[in-house]
């Protein structure tokens, strides 16, 4: 019997109604459960995609463009947040700008902590390379490369980040509260009572038989809050009467708020805060928004109140990164 000197490679001849002939090399998978390997119509570069299929050597046919492409238009719309596609859609840019254009052998690790090396946005950097190995480990599955994501296992390659320190301390809340209006009031009651991020407190419907119920954008997780139980809850609604909307947080008119219109009164009241007083305008115009979370966090009763409040899984995410009360000791003589 004789054998092939190149097992499972396969060509397949057509030929034209001119006599056109055209010859295409694949790599047979019968037994495998996969699809013919298609090794194209070139004999010396089919012959070199053959050695690597044969001897398990992982592909790194294409560009990383395409798998990106493809994750942009197949994957990417399936995530439910806003925000999220909204920042993967920017990380991706940079992403493709930069290693778009290379083969998949090409990106190692040294090249990736180049790139945070480089990269002026450390932070951002850290995100970018996040997307990308997500990107990666789907084209994996797409059969588009059989190398690993460079960095697998690795621990501490990344840029370090720094957490940030804030305190919402009474005296900033109370001056930023002088200078708002109703909207922007109603909002930081709601996200200091409940934790709540700020697209669930835009987006929260008024409450049902005294519950205030909402599912979390980000994680998916129901919970509710029982109105009552809550005097500045209690308040907002009282304040919104009944106005023609089924959002808790609307204008006078009943008109849904957005982020655009949030940010603009909060820039506006911190800004008027911060005039009116001297002695706390540096800390109120390094006051974001979202700080309202935090302060949400530091009026819990403990750590793990906090930390069940914002719905962490951990409370060592919810004191690293939002509470910021000291904790109160007790001498011990």
């Amino acid at each position: 019997m004789k054998t092939s000197k190149y097992p499972r490679f396969r060509s397949l001849t057509k030929r034209g109604r001119n006599g056109q002939i055209w010859v295409y090399y694949s790599y047979d998978m019968r037994g495998t459960g996969k699809s013919d390997a298609q090794l194209g119509s070139d004999y010396a570069v089919a012959l070199q995609k053959w050695e690597k299929l044969h001897n398990h050597i992982p592909m790194t046919i294409g560009k990383l463009q395409q798998a990106i492409d493809k994750w942009r238009e197949e994957c990417l719309p399936e995530y439910p947040v806003a925000k999220t596609r909204s920042d993967y859609t920017r990380q991706l840019k940079r992403i493709e700008a930069v290693f778009g254009e290379c083969g998949w052998h090409q990106i190692s690790l040294p090249l990736l902590c180049t790139f945070l090396t480089e990269r002026s946005a450390k932070t951002q950097a850290n995100r970018e390379l996040a997307v990308l190995s997500i990107v990666w480990n789907k084209a994996r599955l797409w059969g588009m490369t059989d190398l690993p994501w460079p960095a697998v296992g690795m621990k501490g390659w990344k840029n370090k980040e720094q957490a940030r320190e804030f305190e919402v301390t009474d005296a900033l809340f109370a001056a930023l509260y002088e200078q708002a209006d109703e909207v922007l009031r109603d909002c930081l009651d709601i996200a200091t009572a409940t934790g709540m991020r700020l697209t669930d407190v835009r987006t929260v419907r008024m409450p049902v038989d005294g519950q205030l119920r909402f599912k979390a954008g980000k994680t998916g997780k129901w919970a509710y809050f029982d109105v009552a139980q809550s005097p500045v809850l209690s308040a907002v609604i009282e304040r919104r009467g009944k106005r023609n909307s089924v959002m808790l947080l609307c204008t006078s008119t009943g008109k849904q708020v957005s982020a655009s219109m949030l940010r603009s009164r909060y820039d506006k009241a911190r800004e008027e805060a911060a005039l009116a007083n001297p002695f706390l305008a540096n800390d109120l115009r390094a006051m974001i928004l979202r700080d309202s979370r935090k302060r949400a966090a530091d009026l819990a009763d403990d750590l793990e109140g906090a930390s069940k409040l914002l719905q962490h899984s951990s409370t060592k995410l919810t004191s690293t990164h939002y509470r910021t009360k000291a904790t109160k000791l007790t001498a011990v003589r």
